[in-house]
Parts: structure tokens; C-alpha cells; sequence
């Protein structure tokens, strides 16, 4: 057994992509290893901006045999009538390697057992290493120089080992060797790697931390230390502290000042120059407002620190002059009054500028601040929040630094002397942002956040634009997750076609294009709500269950699964059985009325009586969404049924007791169907 070690050394390449090239070269190396028979103990990824390395431990130094079963003539092909081998059967023989005498008869036909003796890995691995390379997927790839490969930033060198020996190969005119490179700045710039065990502490005394765990934590802490040292606490953010780990090699953290005069501006116009565009940590004190100080991380040493402190302290310093001059500007109007300026804003081609947009969720969410059962002055403040709710959009401020959308309405508002819940509602609008993000906190807010889901659904989908496959550029999944998410925190029972109809009866379309669109979103919603039931631990056959009939009350959908789920009506086999043959058998049936005269047989009145004992309380219960005590109730029907089934002829000649027997069949399943489709489950 020996060590494996792929580096790939790279010009710097983009810190969004990296998390996912990381991703796929472990997964890369794991399939191109097995399929290249090539047992391993395991993978490790090791990433910096300059480089990609594979460390595989414990590889095999030549491949597992491969032991085949060729399939040849048949028999009748294979041998005369006396049993003698035909030129069919000697032909394969000799192209397989193997005496015809060794072959063996299957199914009709002789196989050959073949064995292809494995190779050394030294010859194995340069197809492996190249494919795990030529494997990875990314937005866009580069050419350069002459070369007609392509990659997603020019490779300059590449390391492959097995032991202590390079394993020879070349991608794009670079061959392979034992020399790496370290930190651009710091090191002397060659490090020769031995063998694999030596890469990381050879690569760290060249001031390169490879390991990504490490780096992120050297920088937590310097970060955390300089924190600590000014007296102010970090304003977190996993994503900044991710997208900083992949563009530096050798973490130092740092400390900037910031000018006082900046400090007046509202915090989101001060934090997000800093953190979006320039990479820094704010710091707050605990009641939320900034300290004078950044933080920041840059590639290197402590050498001359003082001057790459200033450096920084000059471009924060522009960036947030930009900042004071937009504000300023916008404080010359109200927020009410920059919404007339939205009418210059285009919303989607052919839907209106943001104005219209404006409009329209005024009419949407104070419809389901009704459907939902808002005070009057929350209706009265969800009115407000929509009124305004786009005004932002028209403000330099947020013109130039977009990311500042509804955060700077919210400012602007509270200047403007408006309810703290009509500020905070225009600022909830747009959350959930990202997966774990905070929901709207204000009734108000949650309205407004899933009209303006349901506003950009229907516009996107009357235009055709449905996401497929990886392209979502509306991010119209996490919009429709996130509107899932607020209804079911917010413990909402409602139904979800009105919103969509609603919606989409504000926008221009022909009917017809309408009603499309409203089954393909319907759909859209019942996919997302499949996804989260699956993430939440929930069986697929539950939810094939739940999500078999009509899609109306999502909040509920979710509670049908889990106390399916809870009260585990799976591993009630005879009464799930019971529901599988009311379904097969009612397949084609309609509902009718049913009449208790036309009943000839004791079975019939008995699954009557015992339906019509628990009809009335399984729909109270089911009124108030309490499913799994329903179940006991629902089991009661179990024998009722199975006797029916086993003594009742349904399928009578005589037309009326057929069509009755039928109904009343229909009846009973229905009050199962309540719950979910009890005959999806397995």
C-alpha cells in the first residue's frame, strides 16, 4: 500500500467556485480510483487559490484482477450434432485466451471465464489522474497560450506521486514532478515533495496552508483575538468567512479604522461596502452599533502591516465617501416620494415597471392579510409596507450597492417617521435570502414576502421562464421554498391556489395562458414541498401519500406527513391492505348518493353502520388537523371492509345495487383519502 498525491497548481482561481471544485475532485478521485480497480483507505482534498491536491492514503500498488464472464455462441452454434466443437466455438475461444474445453454452457449459450491479470498502478494512474482533472464541472473555462485544452485558470504545474515516485503524466504541455510552488510572496518558490506524508508540513514551511479546516480556523481565530483585543464583537457571516478562506494561502488578520463622520450613516449603508464589496468585518458594540474599527485578512505576513493597514483604510474610505454622498442625495426626498420614480424601473418584459409591481402587491398581500385573518391594524400596516415596498429600488444608494434593497427601505422609512412594523415589513419582503436564513417577523411582513413570491411565480411562469435543470436565474425555487417555509412557521392554513389565482389575475395574459401557468406553479410548489419533506427525514411514500390528491393547504400537507409519520400508520399492514383493495376496486367508479335500501347483505349495513359511527368525528378531527387520533377510528373500518370485500359480489347485475354498492365503496374511501392515499404506502 502506498500514498497517492494530485496537485494541481493553478494562476488564482475564483473563491465561489472552489467550494464545489473541492466537492468534486473527492468525489471524482473516488469513482475514477474504483473504476480503475484501485483499492484506497481514504481521500482527503486539500485546497488553496493556487492549487487542488488529492491526497489518496493507503492505495494499492497494482489493480484487483478482473474476473470476466464472455458470453460466446449459443450452444446450438457452439458444438455439432455430436458434440463437437464448430469453428464458432473455436473462434471465440481463441479470441478470448481460454481452451475450449474450459468454457461453460449458461442459459443456453458457453462462456468463457476470462481473468485480466491487474496492471501496476504506476501505469494505471495517469489516466485516473487525468480524468479526475478533465472531470470537473465549472461555469466557464480558459484557454491560454496555444493550448486546446481548457481549465478554469492556466495550470503551471502539477505534482503526482505514489510513494516516491512521480507518476508521469501531462496536462496541457505541464509534466508532472515532484516540484510544487509556494506562498507567491513568502517562499523562495520551488518546495520539492518527497513523497505524499511530507506535503502539508513541506507546504506549510513555504507558507502555504493547504489544509481548508486549518486555514478557516487560523482565521476565526486571528479574527476572533483582534475582536477581542478592540473590545467589539464579530458581525458574523459564513459565507464572507468562506469566500476569505479560498483567496488566501497564509492567513494574517488585521485592523483598520474607520472615520467617525461615517459612523452617522445607517449601519447597512456602512456594513455593506465593507463586507460585500471590500471583504471586512464590521465591528458593534452589543446594542448593535458600529466601533470605529474593521477587520480584514490578507495573503502574507506581518511584514510592513502598518502600510497594507492604511491601504485599506484609503479604498474603505472611498467607498464609504460614495456612500454618504448617495445617502445624502436620497435624504432630500421621502421614501413616499421616491416611489413615483419607480415607474422608471422595468419589473419583467411585458409585466410593468416597479411601480405596477408596487400596485400589485398592495392588492395581493391585503388579500391575504384577509384570508389570513389580520387585525385591522395589521391589515392596515401590510396596506403601508406594500405601498412603499419597492420605493427603495429608485434611491442611489441602493442603485449603487443593491444588496441594500429593503434594508434601506426599512431605514429610510424609520427616518421618515413611519410604524416599526410598516419599516420592518418592507425590509421582511425579501427574506428568506438564502437556506437558514431568518422569516418575517411581523404579520405584515410575512404577507408581503409571500405576495411578492407569488407575484414574481406568476410573471415568470405567464412568460414561460420556468427553471430547469440548474437554471434558475430568478431564483424562483428558493423564493417558493421560502414562501413554503413562512406559511409553516406562521402555522397558516390556506389555500395556496387562491394566492396563485390571485396573482395571476393582476397580470396581463389570455386566459388560457393563465390557467397554464397556474398548474405548472401548483406543480413547481408540490415538487419544493417534496424536497423539504425529504430533506426533514420524511419517507417517500409518505409524502407520495400526502401529496397524491389536490394541492390546497401546504401548512397542512406538512402535518399530514408527520403524523402519518409519528403515528406509524405503515406498519399497519392490514389496514393499509384494506384501502389498497377499496382502491382498486373503486378505480373507475363515480360518487353517488348512497342508499341503506337498496342494501341485500348483512356486510353491507355493517361497513355502514361502522362508517357511519366514525364519519362525523374522523371530520371533526380532521377539521382540526389532529390526524393521528384519528387513526384508531379509521382502523375500526378495517374488518368492516375486508368482509365486505370478501362477501359482497359488488359488481351485482343489477345496475341500481351495483351503482349504491359502488357509492357507499366511494364513501368509505373518501374518508381515508382525508388523510392521504393510504395504497401509496410500502
Amino acid at each position: 500500500m502506498k500514498d497517492l498525491l494530485l496537485e494541481i497548481g493553478t494562476e488564482e482561481m475564483p473563491a465561489n467556485i472552489m467550494p464545489s471544485l473541492v466537492s468534486q475532485f473527492k468525489t471524482l478521485a473516488e469513482q475514477k480510483l474504483a473504476e480503475a480497480r484501485l483499492s484506497f483507505e481514504n481521500i482527503k482534498i486539500y485546497a488553496t487559490p493556487r492549487r487542488l491536491t488529492a491526497y489518496v492514503a493507503g492505495a494499492a500498488e497494482k489493480q484487483s484482477d478482473e474476473v470476466l464472464d464472455k458470453r460466446g455462441p449459443s450452444v446450438q452454434a457452439a458444438y455439432d450434432k455430436d458434440g463437437n466443437p464448430t469453428r464458432a466455438l473455436q473462434g471465440f475461444a481463441r479470441g478470448q485466451h481460454v481452451d475450449v474445453s474450459s468454457v461453460e454452457v449458461k442459459d443456453n449459450y458457453v462462456y468463457a471465464h476470462v481473468v485480466n491479470e491487474g496492471r501496476p498502478a504506476i501505469e494505471v494512474l495517469p489516466e485516473v489522474f487525468t480524468a479526475m482533472v478533465s472531470g470537473l464541472n465549472y461555469p466557464k473555462g480558459m484557454r491560454w497560450g496555444n493550448e486546446e485544452f481548457k481549465f478554469l485558470r492556466p495550470i503551471r504545474w502539477i505534482v503526482a506521486l505514489i510513494g516516491n515516485e512521480v507518476v508521469p503524466m501531462e496536462i496541457a504541455h505541464v509534466k508532472s514532478s515532484h516540484v510544487s510552488r509556494g506562498h507567491r510572496v513568502l517562499s523562495h518558490g520551488d518546495v520539492v515533495i518527497n513523497e505524499p506524508k511530507d506535503y502539508v508540513e513541506a507546504m506549510r514551511k513555504a507558507f502555504v496552508i493547504v489544509d481548508i479546516d486549518e486555514r478557516r480556523e487560523m482565521i476565526k481565530k486571528q479574527l476572533q483575538d483582534l475582536a477581542d483585543k478592540l473590545g467589539g464583537k464579530l458581525w458574523h457571516n459564513a459565507g464572507l468567512l468562506e469566500e476569505i478562506n479560498f483567496i488566501v494561502e497564509y492567513p494574517t488578520a488585521l485592523y483598520g479604522k474607520i472615520d467617525e463622520e461615517f459612523l452617522k450613516l445607517p449601519v447597512p449603508a456602512v456594513v455593506t461596502p465593507m463586507r460585500d464589496h471590500q471583504r471586512y468585518y464590521p465591528l458593534h458594540k452589543e446594542d448593535g452599533s458600529l466601533l470605529p474599527y474593521f477587520l480584514t485578512v490578507r495573503n502574507g505576513g506581518t511584514k510592513a502591516l502598518d502600510n497594507v493597514r492604511v491601504g485599506n483604510e484609503r479604498v474603505l474610505r472611498a467607498r464609504l465617501d460614495d456612500a454618504k454622498f448617495f445617502f445624502n442625495n436620497d435624504r432630500k426626498k421621502s421614501l413616499e416620494e421616491h416611489r413615483a420614480d419607480l415607474v422608471r424601473i422595468n419589473y419583467q418584459e411585458g409585466m410593468g415597471n416597479m411601480l405596477d409591481k408596487s400596485d400589485r402587491l398592495m392588492k395581493l398581500s391585503g388579500a391575504l392579510a384577509e384570508d389570513w385573518g389580520f387585525t385591522d391594524e395589521e391589515k392596515a400596516d401590510t396596506r403601508r409596507a406594500a405601498f412603499l415596498s419597492k420605493a427603495d429600488l429608485s434611491t442611489e444608494l441602493v442603485k449603487e450597492f443593491t444588496e441594500l434593497q429593503g434594508e434601506m427601505g426599512r431605514e429610510y422609512a424609520m427616518l421618515d417617521g413611519e410604524k416599526q412594523t410598516v419599516a420592518d415589513a418592507i425590509f421582511e419582503q425579501y427574506m428568506p435570502r438564502f437556506a437558514g436564513d431568518i422569516l418575517p417577523g411581523t404579520a405584515a411582513g410575512r404577507a408581503l414576502s409571500v405576495a411578492d413570491k407569488l407575484d414574481n411565480l406568476a410573471a415568470t411562469f405567464l412568460r414561460g421562464m420556468i427553471p430547469t435543470g440548474s437554471q434558475d436565474p430568478f431564483a424562483l425555487r428558493r423564493q417558493t421554498i421560502g414562501a413554503v417555509h413562512i406559511l409553516n412557521a406562521g402555522k397558516i392554513h390556506w389555500d395556496i391556489r387562491r394566492g396563485i389565482a390571485g396573482a395571476l389575475a393582476l397580470l396581463p395574459g389570455t386566459e388560457e395562458q393563465k390557467q397554464t401557468a397556474e398548474t405548472a406553479i401548483l406543480s413547481f410548489f408540490r415538487d419544493r414541498i417534496r424536497q423539504i419533506l425529504l430533506s426533514d427525514g420524511i419517507a417517500y411514500d409518505i409524502i407520495d401519500a400526502v401529496l397524491a390528491g389536490e394541492l390546497t393547504d401546504i401548512y397542512d400537507a406538512f402535518l399530514k406527513a408527520q403524523s402519518m409519520t409519528e403515528s406509524k400508520l405503515k406498519e399497519n399492514t392490514e389496514l393499509r391492505q384494506a384501502v389498497t383493495r377499496l382502491h382498486n376496486i373503486t378505480k373507475n367508479a363515480e360518487e353517488g348518493p348512497v342508499s341503506a335500501d337498496l342494501f341485500r347483505e348483512d356486510a353491507e349495513k355493517a361497513l355502514w353502520d361502522a362508517y357511519q359511527k366514525v364519519e362525523g368525528k374522523v371530520h371533526s378531527l380532521y377539521a382540526a388537523h389532529d390526524y393521528a387520533a384519528a387513526m384508531p377510528l379509521l382502523d375500526t373500518l378495517t374488518q368492516p371492509v375486508n368482509h365486505y370485500l370478501d362477501d359482497v359480489m359488488v359488481m351485482d347485475k343489477d345496475e341500481k345495487v351495483r351503482n349504491n354498492r359502488l357509492a357507499m365503496l366511494k364513501t368509505v374511501l373518501a374518508l381515508f383519502d382525508g388523510w392521504g392515499d393510504f395504497s401509496k404506502l410500502v
